[in-house]
């Protein structure tokens, strides 16, 4: 909340929708984890030096990957979405509700969203990580997520 010239508190802007589509279904998407109790990191580097758009922690432990596809073209030009498949249990396409998706693959999950919410329409098939694995992107997941708060509270910080 931010304080006006009177002292009084005003709503944050961040409840308007973000700018592009890509943004807007991030959000619903994380919303849609959110109710099911998952924690969820936007722009998550892996350890092969992919970026995920989205990745949820649910309170089990157990990992989910979700691409975010806002075009056609988008997605014919990026084909390298089995590289995420190592790090997580499940894994999603995530698109809006007018993408044509018969081109999306079925043996992956898929989520339809929009600036306010999500729905699973496929769930994803469930393929357990190494042990090791987890523990290695459990911490790494826990040690973005304390960085970004830090620089959310001092954003000197990093510098």
């Amino acid at each position: 909340m931010a304080r006006r010239g009177n002292g009084a508190l005003t709503e944050p802007a961040a409840l308007a929708p973000p700018d592009g589509l890509s943004a807007q279904l991030a959000r619903g998407t994380a919303r849609l984890f959110a109710e099911l109790g998952h924690s969820c990191l936007a722009e998550f580097r892996l350890r092969n030096g992919r970026r995920a758009d989205l990745i949820a922690v649910a309170p089990d432990g157990g990992f989910s990957i979700v691409e975010i596809k806002s075009s056609i073209a988008d997605y014919r030009a990026d084909q390298k979405w089995q590289d995420y498949l190592p790090f997580c249990d499940r894994f999603y396409f995530c698109v809006a509700e007018d993408f044509p998706r018969d081109i999306l693959p079925e043996e992956t999950g898929l989520i339809i969203a929009d600036a306010y919410g999500a729905a699973v329409l496929r769930e994803s098939d469930t393929a357990p990580m190494h042990a090791s694995r987890r523990r290695a992107l459990t911490l790494r997941y826990a040690r973005t997520a304390g960085r970004r708060l830090m620089r959310h509270v001092d954003p000197a910080y990093g510098l």
